[in-house]
């Protein structure tokens, strides 16, 4: 058992803090906390510590700050910019929000919700639903991932075309600042023109401003029809366009349109051998439509979906007859992203574009990978309808893995290049994190560096608030 040195008396303070329980500093203990999702990084920590009240929090980052220690705000690290973990420094403090998990409120009256950070997404969703309410954030880590990790890195996900992102649904917060006071913006207002909106400070702030521990969300009328499609389509051009039509012919109601290229199929049988693909075409799409009024939402959709095969839009198109079957046309979607770890280190990008440019950003990136990497294998999947395409490329088999690092960073630049020239971003949901805080900062105009660095050092002056996240160390260094 390796055990990270700390003196008797700091070890006496942390414990002090959060109770023997909620330290850990032997290598089994921290082990879990070290790496994220994706596996492709590891990193180093001090100590672990799990305060189990907003007062331990606050007790931790006062310790912290008084010893001058790093403070990594961790949810349920299902991230994948390595936002939650030390690569770099190792010499940090981890501070799990796992057992600050409580379901405080629901009041279905209002359709507010308010959650310690720590609790689950689905445990969240969970609760809503059994008010008869819907909270519509939906990832596929939302049986890991935690409420606070959602809105500290601004989590997005299939819903985000009809709800917005996660600063779309959250009300208000409450947050440990790095001075370790409490600030709560909890009203459950709707409605407030009161001067600045606080809580959009430390929403996508990726813990760099403080720890959030407490989230008040907006809950929905729980949807009492749902219809799911899956089709097949020539070209993204053509599903870009069925899009464009979809979104004035469904009146709103479409909650999800999702696009995946046809060679992620065989990833998603990398996780469940039985899957079939609904259709044989170039370009794949779910759309879903939901209701919480009687709205007939399959004749829309066959009315709509009728019109576009006539066309020659879409080429094939198969509704879901039950709930189990729209069950099995999403394990698709999800399922290749599980196949892609499955099969290791690949290149993985989170790019956004305005959403007619998605054709053009998918041809430039194959194109790209196609001459200059020639043996990868490019995977265009994503949320089209809101613009965000993750371009992913997997290196050819028997590359070591040390050679597929490399020509893999090459490669990410330049798809980051790509969606630069297009006017788009580096990071649609996934968030900046450690391992695109130089590509984030160079990119920024100096007036842009000049606001984020003055908004870093008025609220965290020593610098102690995840170091290293967001804005790379050799901008925080004094």
């Amino acid at each position: 058992m390796t055990v990270h040195r700390l003196s008797p008396k700091i070890l006496s303070a942390m414990e002090g803090a959060v109770g023997q329980s909620g330290v850990a500093i032997d290598t089994a203990g921290m082990a879990k906390y070290l790496g994220d999702w994706s596996g492709d990084h590891r990193g180093g920590a001090l100590a672990v510590l799990k305060p189990a009240s907003v007062a331990e929090v606050q007790a931790v980052v006062r310790l912290c700050g008084a010893l001058g220690l790093g403070i990594i705000p961790q949810g349920g690290n299902t991230g994948l910019v390595a936002g939650a973990i030390d690569i770099e420094t190792r010499g940090a403090v981890i501070v799990s929000l796992e057992r600050l998990n409580a379901i405080r409120l629901v009041d279905a009256d209002n359709f507010v919700l308010q959650a310690d950070a720590g609790c689950i997404l689905q445990t969240v969703k969970d609760a809503a639903e059994a008010h008869d309410c819907l909270f519509p954030l939906a990832l596929g880590a939302q049986g890991s991932c935690q409420i606070g990790g959602n809105a500290a890195s601004n989590a997005g996900g299939i819903n985000v075309l009809r709800y917005g992102m996660a600063r779309d649904l959250i009300l208000g917060l409450e947050v440990v600042l790095p001075d370790g006071e409490l600030w709560s913006g909890f009203s459950g207002l709707r409605k407030d023109n009161r001067g600045y909106d606080l809580k959009q400070l430390f929403i996508g702030s990726e813990g760099t401003l403080g720890i959030i521990t407490g989230v008040e969300l907006k809950l929905f009328p729980k949807p009492i029809r749902v219809e799911t499609a899956y089709l097949g389509l020539a070209s993204f051009e053509a599903a870009i366009a069925l899009f464009r039509q979809a979104r004035r012919a469904s009146a709103d109601l479409m909650s999800a349109f999702e696009i995946i290229g046809s060679e992620c199929i065989e990833l998603a049988r990398l996780i469940d051998a039985d899957i079939s693909s609904p259709v044989e075409a170039p370009v794949h799409v779910l759309i879903e439509l939901s209701a919480s009024a009687a709205v007939e939402l399959r004749t829309l959709l066959v009315d709509f979906l009728a019109g576009a095969m006539e066309s020659g839009l879409v080429t094939e198109a198969v509704l879901a007859e039950s709930s189990a079957q729209a069950r099995s046309f999403w394990a698709i979607r999800e399922g290749l992203v599980e196949g892609q770890a499955k099969r290791g280190y690949h290149v993985r990008t989170d790019l956004a574009v305005r959403i007619s440019d998605v054709p053009a950003l998918v041809d430039q990136a194959r194109r790209f990978v196609g001459l200059d990497h020639p043996g990868w294998l490019p995977q265009a999947y994503g949320h089209a309808g809101d613009g965000n395409i993750h371009f992913n490329v997997l290196p050819p088999a028997g590359l070591a893995e040390s050679e597929a690092r490399a020509q893999g960073a090459d490669i990410t630049g330049g798809l980051y290049r790509i969606a630069d020239a297009l006017g788009g971003s580096i990071s649609a949901e996934h968030g900046i994190g450690r391992t695109r805080n130089r590509a984030f900062w160079a990119g920024l105009a100096p007036t842009h560096r000049r606001l984020v660095t003055a908004l870093k050092d008025a609220l965290d002056p020593q610098g102690l608030m995840n170091p290293g996240c967001l804005l790379p160390l050799t901008e925080t260094s004094s």
